[in-house]
């Protein structure tokens, strides 16, 4: 039996994996990370920044549970094919959001760059060589800046960028346009839970509008082969038209 649902990732662009590690690890993780940007959950004064960014503290500890989850390497077999991705090392960056301050002007509709350039530099394509992962390393509510999803929208982005290699700046407004009729999800959930995100799937930060700090990491997983329309794993059938 699967670990998640793949027709769901097939129809939505996105599937949330609960508890690809124990609560406790998530919660161990995120108390790595404030030490790491030098901030207290007991303090809250110090909540100056909408936003500050922290690195995964690669493999060690709970980090290391996360990245090597059982449950997550059963659930990319599922949505990318035994041997179509590569394992990672990291669970990616952590754009850490906090309340009671502005927001930052970073929520803007978009996909992430996902094709490499010649030059070292990454850009969009409907042909993408990543996808996505959001590891939620705190307790998300719909008020705590979840990340907004929306449904279905991978197939606008495949429709609208085909193979064109875009600089993502300049592909936001073109994705936003091409998905903005698809009804909205929210990536909420407990430490330990994972959303794997299809490529395409156009998504964007909210604003926080809770008491908590957000805490959740983003990172890609890479494929061992663009994506391309077709019958073979779940990634390929979900830009198929």
């Amino acid at each position: 039996m699967g670990v998640v649902d793949i027709d769901r990732f097939v129809a939505e662009g996105f599937v949330k994996l609960e508890a690809a590690v124990p609560r406790e690890v998530g919660d161990a993780a995120r108390a790595l990370v404030w030490q790491q940007i030098g901030l207290s959950p007991d303090e809250p004064s110090g909540w100056q920044q909408p936003v500050v960014w922290a690195s995964d503290l690669t493999g060690q500890g709970p980090f290391g549970e996360l990245v090597r989850s059982p449950r997550l390497h059963q659930a990319l077999d599922e949505v990318a094919g035994p041997g179509g991705w590569v394992p990672r090392g990291s669970i990616g960056n952590m754009p850490i959001r906090f309340p009671r301050v502005a927001p930052a002007d970073d929520r803007g509709w978009h996909i992430d760059a996902s094709v490499a350039r010649p030059d070292g530099s990454w850009a969009v394509s409907g042909r993408p060589e990543t996808m996505l992962l959001l590891t939620l390393l705190s307790d998300v509510g719909d008020d705590d800046a979840p990340t907004r999803i929306r449904v279905g929208s991978h197939r606008d982005a495949e429709r609208a960028l085909g193979e064109r290699v875009l600089d993502p700046f300049e592909a936001g407004p073109l994705l936003d346009a091409a998905s903005k009729d698809r009804p909205v999800a929210y990536a909420t959930g407990q430490p330990g839970d994972i959303y794997l995100v299809h490529p395409l799937t156009v998504h964007a930060a909210d604003e926080h509008r809770g008491t908590r700090p957000r805490f959740m990491a983003q990172g890609p997983v890479f494929l061992t082969a663009p994506v391309e329309p077709g019958e073979g794993t779940a990634l390929a059938r979900a830009v198929l038209a």
